[in-house]
């Protein structure tokens, strides 16, 4: 029960990792709110595992700030996870501004503008908090095909940094989490990107990237919730502007 008492928003949280998180937080005594653009499915999730569902945009100010609205009135909020994402591959001769636009408005301005307006809550509130962005180990390299992902999750990485060194003063702790190759229905859409892109058969990337992930097998969402947990907790106090690699081995820094 490390997290007793303690109201969550976690964006993206319908399925994936975000529900996984979700369920985590529940057993460790949370009460959350699942924020996402899919209502039904986050309705579904939320009556399966014992949250709330709120509709959220991460593209649409008006949307985050009635999210927040909805926070404030029943009861505030103290940990907030920006797990909402979306993928992209493609040469770079091939990138177009559309997608581009897209990839970043999400996982970039989506990350930004959801911190803030839980930051402006969370500092008229008094009481502190904890804020945990998703990168990726994408976000610490370039990648062949994934030159518009990859940017956005170093962006994420900075922005982290950036965030927690200013929000410290007020008792807000802003950490990350970056995942190597997590299995499930996101890396089924990547993989299909590869068999495109690669000229490789349905499954084939998959299998590739899993064999060489160092422990031995792809990462699940599962995997990623002790993290989630420990930086949502009161252990994390003393932690502040890092990102964290729970990939299995795949990256050292």
């Amino acid at each position: 029960m490390r997290l007793k008492g303690k109201r969550a928003l976690i964006t993206g949280a319908a399925r994936g990792i975000g529900r996984a998180f979700a369920q985590a937080y529940i057993r460790e005594g949370a009460t959350v709110v699942i924020g996402d653009i899919n209502q039904p499915a986050a309705q579904a999730t939320a009556a399966e595992i014992g949250a709330t569902a709120q509709h959220l945009d991460v593209t649409d100010k008006a949307s985050i700030d009635a999210c927040m609205a909805a926070m404030a009135a029943g009861g505030g909020i103290d940990i907030l996870v920006n797990n909402a994402a979306i993928f992209t591959a493609d040469p770079i001769v091939d990138i177009t501004r559309a997608d581009y636009d897209r990839c970043f408005a999400i996982n970039v301005a989506g990350t930004l503008f959801t911190l803030q307006a839980a930051a402006k809550l969370m500092i008229e509130q008094g009481r502190g908090g904890r804020i945990i962005n998703m990168a990726s180990q994408a976000g610490r390299r370039g990648e062949s095909l994934v030159a518009v992902y990859c940017a956005t999750k170093a962006a994420v990485i900075s922005l982290t940094q950036s965030a927690a060194l200013n929000l410290i003063a007020h008792r807000i702790n802003v950490n990350a989490i970056a995942p190597g190759v997590v299995d499930g229905e996101h890396w089924d859409g990547v993989d299909a990107f590869f068999a495109r892109l690669e000229n490789k058969a349905p499954g084939q990337k998959k299998r590739e990237v899993g064999a060489s992930v160092p422990y031995g097998r792809m990462g699940t969402a599962q995997d990623l919730t002790g993290m989630a947990v420990f930086l949502a907790s009161d252990e994390a106090e003393y932690i502040v502007a890092q990102t964290y690699n729970v990939d299995g081995g795949q990256w050292m820094s």
